[in-house]
């Protein structure tokens, strides 16, 4: 219900205009039986317990897990700083931290289990990114329904952005209650492409590749003919990781497999409309065989299977890697660097190259990026909603002229010059600081289709009038539009994890093991230590070690979606 509504009932229940109708908004008037008298209904309670501002100010405590890219100004903290203030000053509500802790090496979910499992205090609102974190906070009963609280007081701009994908709810249901509120992201945030160095290629006389016929020519003259003069021992044609994952967001090489029909370590559509692991359909084998021929040729990093995300893109900043995959806004962070370092550098996007078949493919990008968790026994549940819906209707949907056209917080995200201009983030002030981090929920608020409306309306040479377009105009790469339209130009090649659902009795018992006969596999056959056809035995271990129980559950939940 929208605030202003609420405003209207209350009103109409303090002056009694028509008492007969609003016998249930007071519990001592309108009413002659006992029980009305001394049970008032707890929903007209509620009812008016929801404000726009709280005066006295009521209290949200939450825990927070630093990323250590974060930074802060001012002497502030998380625990104290712009935001919080706003949000006192503006709403009534003071976020109280009951700890914090520099988010390395899983050290926030570490320290939320130990809070949960040693009887520690647990706080009103949690958001974690964690999918197994989730789960299991979920499973210890100490949060609620969220999914009643969010019918009673979210917004219609926060209901309608979830309503672009109602199964985000689906990794949250328990009993058919919902027990979390997904965080939204923006659609395509984590989809990708391939950043190719466009210098070397015109060095080369090379046109971008198309197929993987083609990618293989251009990473060979990338080595062996390098236009920088490097060493064919110094260069990295293609900078890949796969240390956790091979289905990530940076130097992710799931797109080599989505060539051949399919996208490994998630769950897509088979041919007989049922979800399959796709770590095990027959389109891994092609794709397995090209990587130990690219690791042969040294076209990858010989390090792959120890390099995560992060470490991908070092050769790629240091001038020494010819393409990475990665999203669309990677112009911005981390390729803007390596001019730093070679001055020629010119980093530009391409579409992912076609199999043999002419098929493309990637993962898909979710709606959300973790989920929103309130305590059952927190004080203030409609506090909350206070907050987020403040956020969605004047953060995700600024419209010119709003309180935050600009940015979230002056001097911060965002800062202007003498005659009122936005600055590019590089000239704020004592440096850009993503102040967005500081809120209560990561991020703040977003409509998934939002941002890629906003990149194609740059991209086709609309002028930046909302605060979104002047956000990826400012604050991200040059090139973060091109590449947009880039990416959308192959939107139908996406490859959605189409379980979304809670995990499963046998997950719970075999996915470590699966997964460890997985990665095991697939690096010794990368690394020429096991043939291709040691996918089969693979295979067949997978299945009858619990693999083709696991793929049971997972249909049983999704023939129940009715999709």
């Amino acid at each position: 219900m929208k605030a202003y509504t609420k405003k209207a009932l209350t009103l109409a229940c303090s002056l009694v205009l028509v008492s007969a109708l609003f016998t249930g908004c007071s519990g001592s008037k309108g009413g002659t039986s006992a029980d009305s008298a001394q049970n008032p209904p707890a929903a007209a309670e509620n009812e008016n317990a929801y404000k726009d501002k709280y005066d006295p100010p009521v209290t949200i405590s939450t825990v927070w897990g630093v990323d250590p890219e974060l930074k802060f100004k001012n002497g502030e903290s998380i625990e104290n700083n712009v935001a919080t203030k706003w949000a006192k000053d503006t709403l009534g509500i003071e976020i109280k931290s009951l700890w914090s802790v520099t988010d390395t090496n899983g050290a926030f979910a570490t320290k939320l289990r130990l809070a949960m499992s040693s009887g520690q205090e647990m706080p009103d609102v949690v958001t974690v990114g964690d999918a197994q974190l989730a789960q299991d906070l979920i499973d210890s009963g100490m949060f609620q329904d969220a999914g009643a609280l969010f019918d009673k007081y979210a917004n219609d701009t926060w209901k309608q952005a979830i309503d672009q994908d109602k199964n985000v709810w689906n990794p949250y249901i328990r009993d058919g209650k919902r027990m979390g509120i997904p965080v939204l992201d923006y659609a395509y945030n984590h989809d990708y492409l391939l950043w190719i160095r466009q210098d070397w290629l015109d060095k080369l006389g090379l046109a971008a590749p198309k197929t993987i016929d083609e990618l293989e020519k251009v990473m060979d003259a990338f080595k062996n003919n390098n236009p920088d003069g490097l060493k064919p021992d110094e260069v990295i044609p293609l900078s890949i990781g796969f240390k956790t994952t091979m289905n990530t967001w940076m130097g992710d090489p799931s797109w080599i497999f989505g060539a051949y029909g399919t996208i490994p370590q998630q769950w897509n559509k088979g041919a007989d409309g049922k979800l399959e692991y796709g770590s095990i359909n027959p389109g891994m084998k092609p794709g397995l065989q090209k990587l130990n021929e690219w690791f042969t040729k040294g076209y990858i990093p010989k390090e792959a299977a120890l390099w995560d995300e992060n470490k991908t893109s070092e050769p790629a900043v240091a001038g020494k890697a010819g393409i990475i995959p990665g999203p669309y806004w990677m112009s911005g962070w981390p390729l803007s660097d390596t001019v730093k370092n070679v001055k020629t550098a010119v980093w530009k996007p391409i579409a992912l190259p076609a199999g043999p078949d002419g098929k493309a493919g990637r993962h898909g990008t979710l709606f959300t990026n973790g989920v929103t968790l309130i305590n059952k026994d927190m004080k203030h549940p409609e506090a909350f909603f206070t907050y987020q819906n403040y956020m969605f209707d004047n953060l995700a949907n600024s419209q010119p002229g709003g309180v935050f056209d600009n940015g979230l917080f002056k001097g911060y995200d965002y800062d202007l010059d003498a005659s009122g201009k936005p600055l590019r983030y590089e000239d704020i002030p004592g440096g850009f600081v993503n102040s967005l981090r500081y809120l209560l929920v990561r991020d703040g608020a977003r409509i998934p289709d939002a941002q890629m409306k906003a990149l194609l309306n740059l991209a086709d040479g609309k002028e930046a009038t909302t605060r979104l377009e002047k956000e990826v105009k400012l604050n991200y790469g040059l090139d973060t539009p091109a590449a947009a339209k880039v990416l959308m130009s192959q939107k139908d090649i996406a490859y959605p994890n189409l379980y979304t659902g809670p995990t499963t009795a046998t997950m719970k018992s075999k996915l470590d093991y699966l997964n460890k006969i997985e990665n095991q596999t697939f690096n010794e056959i990368i690394y020429g230590k096991q043939g291709v056809d040691a996918f089969d035995k693979f295979v067949e271990t997978w299945k009858s070690s619990g693999g083709d129980q696991m793929t049971n559950e997972v249909n049983d939940w999704y023939s129940k979606l009715g999709q």
